[in-house]
């Protein structure tokens, strides 16, 4: 596969506004099959979405109440699939130069985020007007 200039490849930009597993794997899917592809993947993390950015709220992720009773099945059948966690995806798209993850920046300040609460993987704190700059020209847009 001809590897694409900068100009040429296809751009993903995805807004985790969801703080549930469901959601987290929707985004991190999305994204390793962009980057799979050859294409750039941009996460902004916001809202409920940013608190799965803070140290150990990931791997305690679960699904949201009214699908809470299908979690002990769904978590059996991915680990059955040999299926990797959230943070395990997220970790293997860091080793991809067109991955990057963005942290927002207003919300952080809303819930008394600070960046050493964050995870190391996250690239960047930004707020809406720099991710929208980064969105304009993308491909694919999604709201998760």
């Amino acid at each position: 596969m001809k590897v694409k200039s900068e100009n040429e490849r296809k751009k993903l930009a995805v807004v985790v506004q969801g703080g549930t597993i469901d959601k987290l794997y929707c985004a991190f899917i999305l994204a390793s099959t962009a980057v799979a592809t050859d294409m750039e993947a941009h996460l902004y993390f916001t809202f409920w979405g940013l608190q799965m950015l803070v140290k150990g709220a990931m791997e305690n992720a679960g699904l949201p109440a009214t699908y809470k009773h299908l979690e002990e099945t769904m978590r059996k059948n991915l680990k059955a699939m040999n299926y990797p966690t959230p943070y395990e995806m997220l970790k293997r798209l860091k080793q991809s130069s067109l991955f990057k993850m963005y942290a927002c920046s207003p919300t952080m300040k809303m819930f008394g985020v600070k960046q050493e609460d964050l995870i190391p993987e996250v690239e960047e704190i930004v707020g809406a007007a720099t991710f929208l700059d980064i969105a304009s020209n993308a491909d694919v847009t999604l709201f998760i």
